[in-house]
């Protein structure tokens, strides 16, 4: 089977998803219904679909130059959910809950030594 016959097989369901949010967009945008409100359904039917994900993966197949734009689109996105972090401390620090909070930033470590640990896993250990 050719790279393009696989790749379509792959992504047939991602590539009706973009096409449908494409045109919903559009078509949103034509009927002149708040943009805050498409914005919004377009996040959240993107994040439920992963529908970001395969794209994420179609930029990535691009040599050289895909896996870097993939990195420059999602390295700043985990600095402000970081940043975000740190002012919700902030916060429940001046309210008095740092024995929560202490438990939530392990939680949090855990987490990303996880994602950090199965990164480097998947890229060791081969799937196919």
């Amino acid at each position: 089977m050719s790279e393009k016959k696989r790749f379509f097989k792959q992504y047939k369901f991602h590539l009706v998803l973009w096409l449908l949010i494409a045109s919903g967009i559009i078509l949103a945008l034509q009927y002149g219904i708040d943009q805050k409100l498409v914005v919004f359904s377009t996040v959240i039917l993107g994040i439920f679909t992963q529908v970001f994900a395969g794209l994420g993966a179609l930029i990535a197949m691009v040599p050289i130059i895909g896996p870097f734009l993939v990195k420059i689109i999602t390295i700043p996105f985990f600095w402000l959910i970081n940043a975000l972090g740190h002012g919700v401390s902030i916060v429940a620090i001046r309210k008095g809950y740092s024995k929560e909070l202490v438990k939530s930033r392990v939680l949090t470590v855990a987490i990303l030594v996880g994602i950090v640990i199965g990164y480097i896993m998947g890229n060791l250990i081969p799937l196919n």
